[in-house]
């Protein structure tokens, strides 16, 4: 084939080396220059004019559940303005630690701490450790909390092995979370 003797068509490594060291320095360069006007913004409230404060994190917080000698785990938050006062509170589901069963989920909501540097406050339990239900999902949309549960239909069933489903809701009216069941959801899990 022609053009196979000429040098630059036959690369070697110290060819990548180069090619790699020539584009690093692009990339490097291009970080460094900024627009002049350029400038790091966060969105401020409308109706206030201020920057939204975070989530609640539920790391802050002790929440009241008591696992002895186990940890508790935060297996899932969201967060979002869920009572429309321009804040934004968290969901948070915890359990005790275990490695294996099911243990029980509490689900509370957090919201921003009174003052500045205490722990986020409790505003609601959505669900206490004592209902033994697990919580499998938990998701926010449009300012509804729902939530899906695994439990047992009587104290016979191996704490191991839940046998039924249920799907929760909660909205804020008038003053507080007001709970709904999801017929659709109610049942006998099936393995």
């Amino acid at each position: 084939m022609a053009g196979q003797d000429l040098l630059h068509t036959q690369p070697r490594p110290m060819h990548w080396l180069a090619t790699a060291t020539a584009l690093s320095a692009v990339v490097a360069a291009a970080s460094f220059l900024q627009p002049a006007d350029a400038t790091a913004t966060t969105s401020r409230d409308a109706t206030t004019g201020r920057h939204p404060a975070a989530a609640p994190d539920p790391a802050k917080v002790t929440f009241p559940v008591d696992c002895g000698p186990y940890r508790l785990d935060v297996v899932k938050k969201v967060s979002a303005d869920l009572d429309g006062d321009g804040t934004t509170e968290t969901v948070a589901a915890v359990r005790c630690h275990s490695g294996t069963g099911t243990p029980p989920t509490g689900v509370y909501v957090l919201a921003q701490p009174t003052r500045a540097g205490t722990a986020p406050r409790f505003v609601a339990t959505l669900v206490a450790p004592a209902q033994q239900l697990t919580a499998q999902t938990l998701t926010v949309r449009h300012g509804s909390i729902s939530a899906a549960f695994l439990g047992y239909s009587t104290r016979d069933v191996p704490r191991c092995c839940p046998d039924t489903h249920k799907s929760l809701k909660w909205q804020w009216k008038g003053g507080k979370f007001v709970q709904s069941e999801l017929p659709a959801a109610m049942g006998t899990a099936r393995a």
